[in-house]
């Protein structure tokens, strides 16, 4: 789904107009391969368990290399989620040069925070696997924002697949762009009451990690399930800096930016200046330090430094996953963000079974999750399906993509193995910060 309420611009001059959205709109259905690389490109028995540690799960499907090889999967396999930090270079043709022209510098000076989307996972991402990705924008619609004034609302699809062409699952992302001038002066969150704990507070905190609970190895059965059946409650927070920290240690990136250090630094900041905004000592540092930064977030009308969406979407798979044990199939997530989650935030998760289903040999679930922290306000909703054993009909076949979609992935890879052997390696792997 989403890297959620991240900065990617700077220059706070940016108004939304309507030129801006009209190029937009060029971008609507026209897919092309993305040539970024992440921090994790292959899942390697590291990246998998860095990425699961560093949201805070210990589930050893993930995080044990040889925990795997006992279950259905017959191997390490990577959370869900990690799709969101994973990515290696794809090369495709580029996009008619007539958009490419009128789309290049779109809405920059423009704040930008992802609001929801959806998730679709249609096969594990197991050890080995090297992900790539394609896709393109959706949908643009131009609307007024209760924060800050006029916004765009854009739709962006990104199909992730490993390098046998197979689809392993679909984000859709949700980004609302609006005018940083307009969103720091309507000061919505003035007088915001931000978390403070008390002893006791914090060992009724302590009190719900030390009752939370893994399903694993003990399936849990389609027909064990009732309607109305609540998950366990789970928690994560107070949120601080250090868990912003372990979340980037374990691998999820700031792609398409890449803030750097030293001399990356340096040809980073001349490669995207709008990207650098002077810190308090006059050092140009990077906008997305709003997740870690308080001075700066409140110089763009939030109390407090805050999480990235991706965060709690992590933490709502997290009590998925520990609820349907090794057997179960994460299938779908959708939803919205609906606060933000900032530092000294707690975040309480629950979740209720809403509907049963058979489809086929396919026994599914519907629940729906949520995080609500200590001022109890819900900070993201998702309604989930989840893929239970039966204990008549097995495991049952794992969903799949449309059968498009596959011939698709296969023609994209193909076109990216083609050029990397007729244009040649070096050009086109080229990053353009490193050397």
């Amino acid at each position: 789904m989403s890297s959620a309420n991240e900065e990617f611009d700077a220059d706070t001059s940016g108004a939304i107009t309507d030129a801006d959205v009209e190029r937009a709109r060029l971008l609507v259905g026209l897919v092309a391969a993305d040539h970024r690389r992440d921090y994790i490109s292959e899942a390697t028995r590291d990246s998998i368990r860095n990425f699961a540690i560093g949201y805070g799960d210990d589930n050893p499907l993930f995080i044990d290399e040889e925990y795997g090889l006992t279950t259905r999967w017959r191997t390490q396999i990577a959370p869900p989620m990690m799709l969101v930090a994973a990515q290696d270079r794809m090369f495709g043709d580029q996009l008619p040069q007539e958009v490419r022209e009128r789309t290049r510098g779109l809405f920059r000076g423009i704040h930008s925070f992802v609001s929801g989307g959806s998730w679709e996972w249609f096969r594990p991402i197991c050890r080995g696997d090297r992900i790539y990705s394609f896709g393109g924008i959706e949908s643009v619609e131009a609307k007024e924002s209760e924060f800050a004034g006029r916004s765009v609302i854009q739709t962006k699809a990104h199909i992730k697949i490993n390098q046998k062409a197979e689809v392993l699952g679909i984000a859709r992302t949700t980004v609302i762009y609006t005018s940083r001038r307009e969103a720091r002066d309507r000061a919505k969150y003035a007088g915001l009451e931000l978390g403070q704990y008390s002893e006791e507070q914090m060992a009724g905190i302590d009190a719900i990690y030390a009752q939370e609970r893994r399903r694993g190895d003990q399936p849990r059965y389609f027909e064990d399930v009732e309607v109305g059946e609540e998950l366990p409650q789970m928690v994560k927070g107070p949120l601080t800096t250090t868990d912003l920290i372990v979340f980037h240690a374990g691998g999820f990136g700031f792609q398409p930016f890449m803030p750097a250090t030293g001399r990356l630094w340096y040809r980073n900041r001349k490669r995207i200046p709008a990207f650098y905004v002077r810190n308090g000592r006059g050092v140009p540092d990077v906008a997305q330090r709003v997740h870690w930064d308080s001075d700066w977030a409140k110089a763009i009308g939030n109390p407090e430094a805050y999480d990235y969406g991706a965060m709690r979407e992590c933490w709502l798979q997290h009590s998925l996953t520990d609820w349907m044990g090794d057997d179960g199939w994460l299938f779908q997530m959708k939803g919205e963000i609906r606060k933000f989650n900032y530092l000294g935030d707690t975040q309480f998760l629950s979740g209720s079974v809403i509907a049963k289903r058979q489809e086929g040999r396919r026994h599914l679930v519907d629940l729906d999750v949520a995080c609500v922290n200590q001022r109890g306000q819900e900070t993201i909703r998702e309604r989930a399906t989840v893929q239970l054993p039966s204990r008549d009909g097995g495991l049952g076949p794992l969903p799949e993509p449309e059968p498009e979609l596959e011939r698709m992935a296969k023609r994209m890879l193909d076109r990216h193995w083609e050029l990397l052997a007729t244009v040649g390696r070096g050009e086109l792997l080229r990053d353009p910060v490193l050397p």
